[in-house]
């Protein structure tokens, strides 16, 4: 197997470690996720950089690649909802865009043409695992400000802005959803 096909199942490996980790109690389990998930992420970089610099791009990578970054992200999000930090709406709406965005790409495949990423689909990529970085170290600082090793005030603060963080992924989310379906909608109406 090519060695981006590898960096990109290791990538829904890692989601599963990163639950893993989430949910284990004290500030060192919670670091080790945000580890994980940053080398979960950085596989999504790294697939990409070797498809394309050694011509290594293939049907599978094209199917699996998305998969395991909707994999990822929505792990995280749907774990946050979980955990009461997200409301359900967000996380839902979110979803719904990732999975009818990627069915609608894998259709078009089949049917012979590729759906180019866009540079708004991009930003909500970087907006998405920006939120998700901030959000881990939110839960890290919590478990700190709860064994006394941090300022409680700002860490409810930090709470507090996790819905405008959210919101403002969700729109960045949907935005690039619409603007993808809009400027193949020639090929979404068929």
């Amino acid at each position: 197997m090519k060695l981006p096909n590898l960096l990109t199942l290791s990538r829904i490996f890692l989601s599963v470690l990163f639950v893993f980790f989430l949910f284990q109690a004290g500030a060192l389990n919670k670091t080790v996720a945000l580890i994980v998930f940053l080398a979960a992420a950085y596989t999504d970089y790294l697939d990409g950089y070797f498809a394309k610099k050694y011509g290594l791009i293939s049907n599978f990578g094209k199917i699996m690649d998305p998969i395991a970054d909707k994999a990822l992200t929505l792990a995280a999000f749907f774990s946050f909802f979980s955990m009461g930090l997200v409301p359900f709406g967000i996380v839902i709406l979110i979803a719904a865009r990732e999975i009818f965005i990627t069915a609608w790409r894998l259709w078009i495949m089949k049917k012979g043409s590729f759906l180019a990423a866009e540079f708004m689909g991009k930003t909500k990529t970087v907006s998405q695992i920006a939120a998700i970085i901030f959000i881990l170290l939110y839960i890290i600082s919590r478990e700190l400000a709860s064994s006394g090793s941090a300022n409680y005030k700002f860490i409810e603060f930090w709470k507090g802005s996790i819905i405008f963080v959210m919101s403002y992924v969700l729109f960045i989310t949907l935005f690039s959803g619409i603007s993808l379906m809009w400027n193949n909608r020639k090929d979404f109406r068929k």
